[in-house]
């Protein structure tokens, strides 16, 4: 069993309210694909990947290795998309917690990458590993 997939089903045990049941050993051996030599593997989450309220066939797998953030998404039929977010990339993080799901937003220079129909309760968990990652990740690319 891969790394990617086994952090999944434990973030998915820990944190069964949200809409992602489907295709996570997929979407997860797309990041295997592309985990670098030196690159491990800290945090997994899965998601769903859009931009508007009604897009629930969009689940993905997000990893936080310790070099990047990747989102991977197996597509049905062939192919595959890859996010790589890396910490020069990375401006911040919202976080919206609705009546049943939650969503995350990550800001980077160039777009919004939003992350639906997670569990409420994994909101907190998620955040914080990320920010503090990134927090940690941005200091090795100040100049000043």
């Amino acid at each position: 069993m891969s790394t990617v997939y086994s952090l999944v089903k434990k973030y998915k045990k820990n944190y069964p309210g949200g809409i992602t049941w489907w295709r996570l050993k997929k979407h997860s051996s797309v990041i295997e694909k592309h985990i670098n030599p030196g690159e491990e593997v800290l945090y997994a989450f899965a998601g769903q990947k859009g931009y508007t309220n009604t897009d629930i066939f969009n689940t993905c797998v997000v990893a936080l290795t310790n070099k990047r953030i990747l989102i991977g998404q197996k597509r049905v039929l062939f192919g595959y998309t890859l996010y790589s977010i890396t910490p020069e990339m990375y401006n911040d993080l919202q976080v919206y917690q609705g009546l049943f799901w939650g969503k995350i937003t990550i800001d980077t220079v160039k777009e919004e990458v939003k992350l639906m129909f997670l569990a409420k309760k994994s909101l907190d968990e998620i955040e914080t590993t990320i920010s503090e990652y990134m927090l940690e990740a941005k200091k090795l690319y100040r100049t000043d």
